[in-house]
């Protein structure tokens, strides 16, 4: 991306702004490397770091600066034993030395793209906001003249209303990096400012990983629309089917709700599993359940995924939520629908999702965000919400209900002596869905959905009234003691 469009912006200055720690200098010097890649030549003026200590930073990053030439203003030559009476000398004339020694290197070498690092020295050496500005305006207009693109890096020391250098420079990028209560610290960048350029505005979250920034852009739903069929899927349960009024439709997010232990895992399982088995592709992201747990759950259910995970055409990833941001997880489903083609996505489940994450704020317009994103590339969604309590009394942590198109209650009742399970659906925006209750039951031959039960209720609050004795109820004693 860097390759392609670096050329067009040529003979301008950037500010790149950020408190130590937060990847100035993994950014330039990813960004100097794309350009030797695009045979641009570039020159690194840094006025604080060594040169042993960017080369330790490119190697931990398996980078080769070779090719790229590095100006220390802090070495011998330029502070030596020959140059020790400059410590006498009043700021003018330290402030002229330096800015001399970087205007000469470049005369020398003649980069297309120059690094300065950092203004934090040349502020403290100008002493005054008027000389800064006055000497970056300076700079500015040389390196205009020499067709060079300039990165200029500030550690924010100076006062945060302090914004002369915003109002010089052609663009702003600003990096932050965030101590969250418990995990790993959190980064992420804005967009201040670019000039002539339509760009994403927000915060978007990156990551420094071996090899440079990651970017996480800022998902917004509608520049990802794709035309697709709407024609309903069937989740491989025939009564499942029924109370949905044809199955699931492309485009569409499906909420399960229930207390913990009654199949909402399972069930979405099933309805994923029906995908697969028609050639389709899938990807379920876990924040509750271990993959070892739910591979082997699964296989005991007679739902054994591993020959997809194998071939590629299913993806589970366990998700761990302190490592994680939500831009970053936006960022894997995403990968997971435009790279592997996944045509249905499970996130089990919310509440996990929600509450590792609490010192982010608008979580909820990240995931509504999110899931109109699935919902414009023709994406099933499947969502998982789990609620204390196991009858009677059920609450949630959350309400997302109004971002379902589907919902489905599973619910616990009791009846004959047996703990026994019920799903309904009371909410589908695209079928005139059936209205009633089916029992449904797992065991090692999987989902089984029963039919409509007509003579109880109050199912769904846990406690059934029974009109009459019943036949239509499911049989769930051992196959051995049937008779």
């Amino acid at each position: 991306m860097w390759h392609d469009d670096l050329r067009r912006y040529l003979s301008r200055l950037y500010l790149v702004e950020g408190t130590p720690g937060a990847g100035k200098t993994t950014l330039a010097l990813q960004f100097l490397l794309a350009g030797i890649r695009s045979e641009l030549s570039g020159l690194y003026v840094t006025l604080s770091e060594t040169k042993y200590e960017l080369l330790a930073v490119a190697a931990s990053h398996g980078w080769s600066l070779d090719g790229l030439d590095i100006f220390e203003m802090t070495d011998e030559a330029n502070f030596g034993l020959d140059q020790d009476q400059s410590l006498l000398h009043s700021s003018d004339v330290e402030l002229g030395e330096t800015v001399r020694g970087i205007l000469k290197r470049v005369e020398e070498t003649d980069p297309r793209l120059v690094i300065l690092d950092s203004l934090s020295e040349l502020r403290l050496l100008s002493q005054s906001p008027l000389r800064y500005r006055r000497q970056i305006m300076a700079l500015k207009h040389h390196f205009a003249q020499r067709n060079c693109t300039v990165l200029m890096l500030d550690d924010r020391t100076a006062d945060p209303g302090d914004l002369q250098l915003h109002s010089l420079a052609h663009g702003v990028i600003s990096l932050d990096q965030l101590a969250s209560e418990f995990g790993a610290e959190r980064r992420r960048l804005r967009i201040v400012k670019m000039r002539g350029l339509k760009y994403y505005g927000g915060y978007h979250d990156f990551t420094i990983e071996r090899g440079g920034l990651r970017v996480y852009p800022r998902l917004v739903a509608a520049d990802h629309e794709m035309p697709f069929s709407s024609t309903p899927i069937s989740t491989g349960l025939t009564g499942l089917d029924a109370l949905l009024g044809d199955g699931l439709v492309p485009g569409t997010t499906a909420l399960l709700s229930g207390p913990a232990g009654v199949g909402k895992t399972t069930t979405a399982v099933r309805c994923m599993l029906s995908a697969l088995e028609r050639g389709e592709k899938a990807a379920y992201f876990l924040f509750d359940e271990r993959l070892r747990t739910l591979i082997q759950r699964c296989k005991a259910l007679d739902m054994d995924l591993t020959p997809y995970v194998e071939a590629g055409q299913l993806i589970i990833r366990q998700i761990d939520p302190a490592e994680l941001t939500p831009g970053q997880f936006a960022g894997e489903v995403r990968k997971s629908v435009e790279e592997l083609k996944a045509t249905v996505v499970g996130i089990d489940s919310l509440n996990a999702y929600l509450h590792a994450m609490p010192s982010d704020t608008y979580l909820m317009l990240q995931m509504h965000e999110l899931l109109s994103y699935l919902g414009q590339r023709g994406v099933v969604s499947l969502l998982i919400v789990g609620y204390h309590g196991i009858t009677d009394d059920l609450r949630a942590d959350i309400d997302i209900s109004y971002l379902a198109d589907t919902v489905m209650l599973l619910r616990f009742f009791e009846a004959k002596g047996y703990l026994r399970k019920s799903i309904a659906v009371v909410k589908t925006r695209t079928s005139d869905h059936e209205r009633s209750i089916r029992e449904f039951r797992i065991d090692k031959n999987g989902v089984t959905v029963g039919e409509p039960i007509t003579n109880f209720s109050g199912i769904l609050t846990g406690s059934p009234v029974y009109g009459r004795p019943t036949d239509d109820l499911m049989d769930l004693r051992p196959s051995g003691d049937r008779s």
